[in-house]
């Protein structure tokens, strides 16, 4: 009979330890961003190369606010290695002119961006300005969810 009672003693304290653990847990809190605009463009950078800059609106529809956004750019149809009279781009790190760190941005607010050098072009000789080239996106790489 003592085993008895120790053991429901045992199980009752148990649960009472599990459902304290378990209503002192956080939620994980998620945000969510979507990129409201974006606007690619053609810029002469040279007298022979072009570049691919962008602009536009990054939106927060969560209910969290977050930091540290960082957006950039990528041409899926261009290819990696410069060829004169082809689009190309890098799969290296992208630079601070590659890409734009927004510090915060507030639930239900709208931000700004804007970076360079999405893909590059170099012309051939007698070859006129290139067209901006398919598959171009805008990606959100990372952000930090504000505690």
């Amino acid at each position: 009979m003592k085993f008895f009672t120790h053991f429901i003693v045992f199980i009752c304290c148990l649960l009472m330890v599990s459902s304290f653990l378990t209503s002192c847990e956080k939620k994980k809190q998620e945000a969510k961003l979507i990129i409201a605009e974006q606007e690619f463009s053609l810029n002469k950078d040279t007298e022979r190369t072009f570049i691919i800059d962008c602009k536009g609106k990054i939106q927060n529809v969560g209910d969290v606010d977050v930091k540290k956004v960082v957006v950039t750019g990528f041409c899926r149809s261009c290819g990696e290695e410069m060829i004169p009279g082809r689009w190309f781009t890098s799969s290296i790190q992208k630079t601070t002119t590659q890409k734009d760190v927004i510090n915060f941005i507030g639930a239900g607010d709208e931000m700004e961006f804007n970076f360079t050098e999405v893909a590059n072009f170099m012309l051939t000789n007698g070859q006129k300005a290139p067209e901006l080239p398919d598959k171009l996106e805008v990606v959100i790489q990372s952000y930090e969810i504000v505690e």
